[in-house]
């Protein structure tokens, strides 16, 4: 990019602080379905953000969500306070008979919290479709039961604005910034009733988009091509669509979160977002500088016990010499680069092989898919570790106590031999142990057993190139089709501690509006691969020169084709490989540093420039009124 139009771009950017006055005279509500409800990324984006939030907004910031899960009371804490008006106004609800709970979300600043049960409204439901059909011209099927859940939420959150903003509750203006389909159902109805409420609306990822990217390999291409009705109607995604087309054009403020989805935004919603608002983190939460090293030391460790058990019952290799590469997220083959990816490691491993490099390179694909069990194989040899463990621990008690005893009592300054202070009982389990351990097989590609081994479009690839941790392939596999965690009996470590032990993330998206999975890898101090369609991958590029210094590369998959991209990725790759460890140290602080402008504390400005222009399209909307 040039530097005219890096200048360009941030004087594009340029934040709008919103004034003092205006968040002393307003009430911020934001709105998403998953509000003290983990499904997926947005929960991620909500939750980092509302320590920096509550900062600016204290007491006149309030989120709602979804009471739907039983789980609900590990995150939240109901509490009273009659002179809070977003109290007032749940009050009023329950006095209507409608289920709504006030309270504290029990995260990082506390904020306020309002859950409402879309379940206790199912006996109008049909009411409430009729109204979207009669009043919007959007028709719902009765058997999407998502789609009816987030239809009778949207309906209560949009009778709760309404007592919110009534003078008699409130005097301040009220701010509504809804997240996604499932929040926005709304606001249609908010702007037809004219309820005095300013809206703000952020699409993470239009429906539309994410299937077309799925299926279409030209998307970027044909993207202002497409007939979005006929569209939705082939992917049976219609009422959906039209929600968010209906979200977008009725908020006062329409928003994304990278320029990436912007331009999506403008052919397949039919309107340009007025701001962009870039996912951030809480970097505080991760923020262990001076113990990067040891901390990825330490957890490295435990991925050389997997290694070691999963690998080396076949052969050995030097864990010295070893790399751990890795990517996760949901199961999207192609939307998350799974596909170029594994093009890409074929062509490493032909390179190590060609260059006779001495490294060897671990790949990690951390994903969820149906499966049946565990591998019983996979469970075996890791228990046949630690009954390994356990032996050499023994003996080396045994050695200890005798050698300790030999040296205090021998005249003779030479270490004895210790072959003689094991017992022959120690020697022989040892050695069985290892005979029932060692195998003639190849290593295990995938970790478990998947309910539809024969069309699992990762391992078929996986088979077709060969891949299949033969001896001589200087890039080993591993496919684990379920999330981390500690009480996994494979890894024993938390998908964080996993990330940190880690040597590189590797997530060349086809389809990613932003990306928080290469973020969170900068922010734990692990360098990271990203791609220019991720929102991410395409604000580094636009903000950061020396990106890849920094420990952020990026493909370009915009203008490339899926050939070239496989290439400059292995290039990528084998660049980061032959890196001496010095200059890894080195990069890994670096990552760490630059991952700090990606703090919430930075990116809410943002979100202040959003808020500002809402209160000014309010009171132009108001005045026009009188």
């Amino acid at each position: 990019m040039s530097e005219h139009s890096k200048r360009n771009y941030k004087e594009k950017k340029r934040k709008r602080e919103i004034k003092k006055s205006q968040v002393s005279e307003s009430l911020l509500v934001e709105v998403a379905w998953e509000v003290c409800n983990q499904v997926g990324g947005i929960y991620t984006v909500i939750r980092s953000k509302v320590p920096a939030t509550t900062h600016l907004w204290g007491d006149k910031y309030c989120l709602i969500g979804p009471y739907v899960h039983q789980s609900v009371s590990i995150e939240f804490e109901p509490t009273e306070n009659p002179s809070d008006p977003f109290y007032i106004a749940a009050k009023k609800m329950q006095e209507q008979g409608y289920e709504v709970h006030y309270g504290r979300w029990l995260v990082s600043g506390r904020p306020k919290v309002i859950l409402v049960n879309p379940y206790s409204i199912m006996h109008r439901l049909g009411e409430i479709k009729y109204q979207l059909w009669e009043n919007h011209g959007i028709s719902s099927p009765d058997n999407d039961f998502l789609l009816n859940d987030t239809l009778a939420f949207g309906f209560m959150v949009k009778l709760y604005l309404a007592e919110l903003s009534n003078k008699e509750v409130t005097e301040k203006k009220i701010i509504a910034h809804f997240h996604e389909w499932m929040a926005g159902t709304p606001i249609p109805a908010l702007r037809r009733e004219n309820i005095n409420v300013t809206t703000i609306f952020t699409t993470h990822a239009t429906m539309l988009g994410r299937y077309l990217a799925m299926n279409d390999p030209l998307f970027y291409d044909y993207l202002s091509f497409y007939d979005w009705e006929k569209e939705a109607t082939h992917f049976n995604i219609e009422p959906q669509v039209k929600i968010e087309r209906a979200a977008a054009h009725g908020a006062h403020v329409f928003s994304t979160v990278s320029d990436v989805t912007a331009n999506e935004c403008l052919h397949l919603l039919g309107r340009q977002p007025d701001v962009i608002l870039p996912n951030g983190l809480n970097i505080q939460r991760f923020s262990v500088l001076h113990e990067v090293q040891n901390l990825h030391q330490t957890y490295k460790e435990q991925i050389h016990e997997f290694v070691m058990g999963h690998f080396f019952q076949s052969y050995p290799f030097d864990l010295d010499k070893t790399l751990y590469f890795f990517t996760s997220g949901r199961y999207e083959y192609k939307n998350k680069g799974f596909d170029v990816t594994m093009e890409a490691l074929a062509r490493l491993n032909w390179k190590l092989k060609e260059s006779r490099i001495d490294t060897t390179v671990v790949m990690f694909y951390i994903t969820k898919r149906p499966v049946v069990s565990i591998n019983p194989e996979a469970l075996q040899s890791r228990a046949m570790m630690r009954k390994i463990r356990e032996t050499c621990e023994a003996i080396e008690r045994q050695v200890g106590d005798k050698l300790f005893y030999a040296a205090a009592v021998s005249a003779d300054h030479r270490l004895p031999s210790l072959n003689e202070f094991i017992d022959d009982y120690w020697k022989l389990r040892l050695r069985r142990t290892l005979q029932a351990w060692k195998s003639n097989k190849l290593p295990l590609v995938v970790t478990h057993n998947l309910q539809d081994n024969d069309n699992d479009e990762l391992l078929n690839f996986i088979r077709s190139s060969n891949m299949v941790n033969k001896v001589d392939d200087k890039v080993k596999i591993v496919y684990h089709p379920d999330f981390i965690q500690n009480t996994n009996p494979l890894f024993g470590i938390d998908y964080d501690e996993f990330v940190r032990g880690c040597h590189l993330g590797v997530f060349p998206s086809y389809y990613e509006p932003w990306g928080y999975t290469p973020l969170e890898c900068i922010a734990r101090g692990v360098p990271t691969i990203t791609s220019d369609l991720s929102g991410y991958g395409d604000y580094v590029l636009k903000t950061d020169e020396d990106h890849e210094k920094n420990g952020v590369y990026v493909v370009n998959r915009r203008y490339r084709n899926y050939d070239d991209a496989a290439n400059q990725l292995a290039d990528q790759m084998y660049k980061f490989v032959i890196t001496q460890r010095s200059e890894r140290i080195l990069q890994r602080n670096r990552v760490t540093t630059s991952a700090e402008k990606f703090d919430w504390e930075h990116l809410t400005s943002y979100y202040e420039q959003a808020y500002s222009l809402a209160l000014d399209r309010l009171k132009g909307e108001n005045q026009e009124h009188q």
